[in-house]
C-alpha cells in the first residue's frame, strides 16, 4: 500500500453536500501537511472510496489543485504530486522566511489571550509528537503546521496567512521528506528549540525575535532537505 493509499484511509466520510469544496479542502490538508510525498500518485476513484463520494466531485477538486499548483497531471493522465527541483525549493524557502516571519513579527505585536491559548496548545501537541519514540511523521509535519497557522492567525493579516497558505500547499510534500529521512531528527534537529523561541517571542511581544526564530526554523528544514540531494537539480 503506497503512503498516499494509506494517507487517504484517515479521511472522513462526507455527506452528500458541497461535495467538490469538501474534497478540495481535505485534499489540500493532505498536501498542506505533507501526508504524500512528491512524485506520489493520487488515484481519484481511491479518493472518491476513501471520502464516500463520486468521482465527479473528486475530479473538481483536482482540478483546481492542478490550477494551484499543489498537483499536475502527467502525460498518461496520472493525476500525482509535482517533484520540486531544489532550486524552486530554495526559491520558496526564500519566500517563506520573509513572509513568515514578518507575520509572526506582526503576531507578537497583536496576539490576544485566545491566540496564546491556541499557539500554547499548538506547540505543546508538537513537542510531545517530537520527543515520543518512534514519532510519526506525517502526524509531526501536520502539528508543525498547525502551530506556525496558530502563530501567524494571531497577526490579524488574513490575506497574507492565504498567501502563505498557497506556499505551504506547494512545499507541504517537500518538508515531509525531512522528517520521513530521519524522524528522530524532531528532538535533536533544532525544531523545538526554534518553536518554544517563536512562542516565547510572541508571548513576550517581542516581534524581531519572533521573526528571527521563524526565519531560522525555516531555514533549518531547508539546509537539511537540500542536502539530503533527493531533490532534482533542475
Amino acid at each position: 500500500m503506497s503512503r498516499s493509499t494509506a494517507a487517504l484511509a484517515d479521511l472522513p466520510q462526507l455527506e452528500h453536500r458541497t461535495l467538490a469544496v469538501t474534497v478540495h479542502a481535505h485534499l489540500r490538508s493532505l498536501l498542506v501537511s505533507g501526508r504524500v510525498a512528491p512524485g506520489e500518485r493520487l488515484s481519484l476513484r481511491a479518493v472518491g472510496q476513501a471520502l464516500g463520494v463520486s468521482v465527479m466531485p473528486v475530479r473538481e477538486a483536482v482540478h483546481r489543485l492542478v490550477a494551484d499548483g499543489a498537483l499536475e497531471v502527467a502525460p498518461n493522465r496520472v493525476v500525482q504530486v509535482p517533484v520540486m527541483t531544489a532550486p524552486i525549493f530554495r526559491q520558496i524557502s526564500e519566500v517563506r522566511i520573509e513572509m513568515e516571519g514578518f507575520a509572526a513579527q506582526c503576531a507578537a505585536e497583536r496576539r490576544t489571550p485566545e491566540h496564546l491559548a491556541r499557539i500554547g496548545a499548538a506547540e505543546a501537541a508538537f513537542q510531545a509528537e517530537a520527543v515520543r519514540r518512534g514519532p510519526d511523521p506525517g502526524r509531526a509535519v501536520a502539528l508543525n503546521q498547525e502551530l506556525h497557522s496558530a502563530i501567524y492567525a494571531a497577526a490579524g493579516l488574513p490575506v497574507l496567512e492565504e498567501l502563505i497558505d498557497r506556499l505551504w500547499l506547494k512545499v507541504g510534500p517537500v518538508l515531509n521528506l525531512d522528517l520521513r529521512a530521519n524522524p528522530d531528527r524532531l528532538a535533536s534537529g533544532g525544531a523545538v528549540g526554534f518553536h518554544a523561541r517563536a512562542v516565547r517571542a510572541v508571548r513576550e511581544r517581542n516581534g524581531a525575535a519572533a521573526r528571527a526564530a521563524v526565519a531560522e526554523d525555516i531555514g533549518n528544514a531547508r539546509d537539511f532537505i537540500l542536502a539530503l540531494g533527493g531533490l532534482p537539480p533542475e
